[in-house]
């Protein structure tokens, strides 16, 4: 009896061996994990005038962060639905958008000037942008646009990807996530 529990053990060791060996070698394929549901990455970038925009500035209301593209037909629509959705919530609300290269302070000046965007559009060397994606070498890429809300508290309460930029539904979504629940 005691031989058949002490196999017992040693195969339950060995099976459990095995099964992290297979996870570690098929996890750059698993999925990745979601990008909501955790404290937002804080960071500091520059506008087009250099004034510096800190995250912990907008602490106490929401945040919406949105990752673009100037030359994105995607983003030009999304950011038409966020300065619409800026102009009903007033000092509620705050709207980042946020570029990587090869945009820079030509492109983001033309693109403020064609769209009518009263918001700053912050300059990010991808540092950012990798924090947020949760970008690894296995997986370098995000989309664009994609909108991510952040809580007055901090926390990333939900984001949307390119499929969602010209959802006439978005703004409702927006409006639902952002009433407070009673």
């Amino acid at each position: 009896m005691r031989f058949l529990a002490i196999r017992s053990i040693y195969q339950r060791i060995i099976c459990a061996a095995w099964l992290l060996c297979a996870l570690s070698i098929c996890a750059p394929y698993l999925p990745a994990q979601g990008l909501s549901g955790r404290r937002a990455p804080s960071f500091s970038l520059p506008d087009s005038s250099l004034t510096q925009h800190d995250i912990l500035d907008y602490r106490g209301r929401w945040l919406l962060i949105d990752f673009m593209m100037t030359n994105c037909p995607h983003c030009k629509a999304l950011t038409k639905t966020l300065e619409i959705f800026k102009a009903r919530h007033g000092a509620t609300v705050a709207v980042l958008s946020i570029v990587v290269p090869p945009d820079n302070m030509q492109t983001v000046s033309g693109y403020i000037k064609e769209n009518k965007v009263t918001g700053p559009i912050l300059f990010d060397s991808s540092q950012v942008a990798a924090s947020y994606f949760k970008a690894t070498p296995a997986n370098p890429s995000f989309d664009t646009p994609h909108l991510f809300a952040i809580d007055p508290k901090g926390m990333i309460a939900k984001d949307w990807s390119q499929a969602s930029a010209e959802d006439p539904g978005l703004l409702k979504e927006l409006e639902n996530l952002m009433t407070p629940k009673k």
